[in-house]
């Protein structure tokens, strides 16, 4: 990975933390114009655990 790729996924991980509906905003959006780069098996073992973290989150929030 490069260094451009490590501090892409650092801004979005922060994104994802501070900011979650931004980030779903900004990963809808990348999903419908290169629908190819989430079409595997990884990809979507990471959007179940996101939504995970999401619900953790709301759990967290609710108390």
């Amino acid at each position: 990975m490069s260094n451009l790729d490590e501090s892409i996924g650092k801004v979005l991980l922060e994104l994802q933390k501070d900011d979650p509906d931004t980030f779903k905003k900004l990963m809808k959006k990348a999903q419908e114009e290169n629908p190819e780069l989430f079409e595997d098996e990884e990809n979507r073992k990471i959007d179940e655990y996101d939504l995970e973290v999401d619900e953790h989150n709301k759990k967290i929030d609710e108390n």
